[in-house]
């Protein structure tokens, strides 16, 4: 799909070419000056006329007449210089792509250079490019009945630049391998929770490891029993699906040691339990297996780009049913490690179900661990749609999450964690932990909840409520689920 040429291929014959436009004199841009005089100066009229646009994230189409090779010239606007950043500018690809799919375009070039600057080099242009063209025009399956067609996706790309060829290579397949981590976790919490269950997101985990070679491991519910998982049992007992413990291995070093453990929550529909939640609330629960995805889309990444890293992905996984034998509030459960918890909110589920996913991720070794959950709706209320809430008991790890969190563009802020909130998930008379003390703080109570799993093992714990899904379409994706935090935890293995 991907041809790296150099850049005296621009006059070649394309279906399109693309090149960015800066707010600087247009004269200091070569490239623009080069198309400008093979139309005899149709685009300083065009600019003139406001038919183009340099302002960022503004698109400009160009018919060229057959005056060049080029069928369309497509301008990038960019704004000013010296702002841009490799994250600014897998924004302002995003509606470039979304535009080409809308004109079916098939063959596209890039100057490459002209998306250089300073501040960002040719690699992560490329990384940028690669990553937006897989992520920005992302379209969701459906189950319609009707002959809807999905759009026409690019069959080619030509990067036309002088660098080193083998680094943009390998950036191209970084940001493809990216790109397509995040669209698989997209698609998964897309999914309905008849047609996802726990059993469905076992298999979906099995061929993942088949096909990258990870070691497998599934635990069914007499395995759970036999181990003492009593927190994600509690969750399953209303449930006709039987619960799953997800395991995949990657070992990317000679001895299975310095593990990094990431634990995704995998409700794959969530009633609430006797806590039931709102018919409202309700609505969109199929959603609440969000941090599962995003672990299995960083394994996609994990697998085709292989770093020099052991990682054990864990992911609890059931629904969260009403029925005779359901849990309910008051009960006194004994999770994996031991330590007992009385149930004071059975919509509080998410949180017993990773208590035993993050013991279980320790007992395989792990010693760092992040888990992502759309856990509580108290922070989408504190920090909303835009921001992931973060916690950790160790800041120099929750620093080299959140460098990684930066580089992907996912940002997170960290709420408090000490002893005030440590005592309240400790209160009360009859058993080590309570699961919800109640509406105040509580983004914050589930967190610390999680920590008392984690211990003295270095943690970071993601809350993605608020960040899972889009309410309207973006420049770098659908509305719906947004895959969020998959770049991050790639990003961060693949720093290591």
């Amino acid at each position: 799909m991907f041809n790296i040429l150099p850049t005296t291929e621009m006059f070649s014959e394309t279906e399109a070419i693309v090149f960015g436009l800066y707010h600087e004199n247009k004269n200091h841009q070569p490239v623009y000056e080069q198309f400008n005089d093979a139309l005899d100066g149709a685009l300083d009229q065009y600019i003139q006329d406001g038919d183009i646009s340099n302002d960022f994230k503004q698109i400009s189409k160009v018919y060229t007449l057959n005056q060049t090779s080029a069928k369309r010239i497509y301008i990038v606007g960019l704004g000013k210089k010296k702002d841009l950043t490799p994250q600014r500018l897998k924004t302002a690809f995003g509606p470039l792509f979304k535009q080409l799919q809308k004109d079916q375009v098939k063959e596209v070039s890039f100057i490459l250079n002209s998306f250089q600057t300073d501040a960002v080099s040719s690699v992560q242009a490329t990384e940028a490019l690669s990553e937006a063209m897989v992520i920005a025009p992302f379209q969701f399956e459906h189950f319609k009945t009707s002959n809807e067609k999905p759009g026409v996706k690019i069959e080619s790309v030509s990067l036309l630049s002088d660098e080193n060829k083998g680094a943009l290579e390998k950036a191209v397949d970084k940001g493809y391998a990216i790109g397509h981590g995040v669209n698989t976790a997209r698609h998964l919490v897309q999914m309905p929770g008849n047609l996802l269950t726990a059993t469905d997101l076992a298999e979906y985990s099995k061929t993942m490891a088949t096909d990258y070679g990870f070691e497998c491991e599934i635990l069914d519910k007499e395995e759970m029993e036999e181990l003492g998982m009593g927190a994600l049992l509690a969750v399953n007992q209303g449930s006709t699906e039987p619960p799953k413990m997800i395991v995949m291995k990657y070992q990317g070093k000679d001895e299975w040691e310095d593990v990094v453990g990431l634990v995704g929550k995998g409700i794959t529909f969530d009633t609430g339990g006797y806590s039931l939640k709102p018919k409202d609330g309700i609505v969109g629960m199929k959603g609440d297996m969000g941090g599962a995805a995003a672990v299995l889309g960083a394994m996609d990444i994990i697998g085709r780009l292989k770093p020099k890293q052991n990682v054990v992905a864990v992911i609890p996984s059931t629904d969260n049913m009403i029925s005779g034998s359901a849990f309910k509030p008051d009960d006194v459960i004994t999770s994996l490690s031991g330590k007992t918890i009385e149930v004071l909110n059975t919509d509080a589920e998410g949180r017993l179900a990773l208590a035993d996913a993050l013991t279980y991720a320790k007992h395989h070794k792990a010693e760092k661990l992040i888990d992502v959950a759309t856990l509580t709706g108290g922070v989408v209320v504190a920090l909303g749609d835009c921001v992931t809430g973060a916690m950790t008991n160790n800041q120099g790890f929750f620093s080299e999450v959140e460098a990684s969190s930066k580089v992907a563009d996912e940002p997170i802020w960290q709420l408090p964690y000490n002893d005030i909130y440590k005592n309240k998930v400790r209160a009360t008379p009859i058993a080590d932990l309570n699961n919800s003390p109640g509406r105040k703080a509580h983004a914050i109570m589930a967190g610390s909840f999680l920590a008392e799993f984690a211990e003295q093992t270095p943690w970071v714990h993601l809350d993605i409520a608020g960040t899972s899904s889009a309410e309207a379409e973006y420049d770098l994706g659908p509305k719906g689920p947004t895959g969020v935090m998959v770049n991050t935890l790639a990003t961060y293995i693949l720093s290591l």
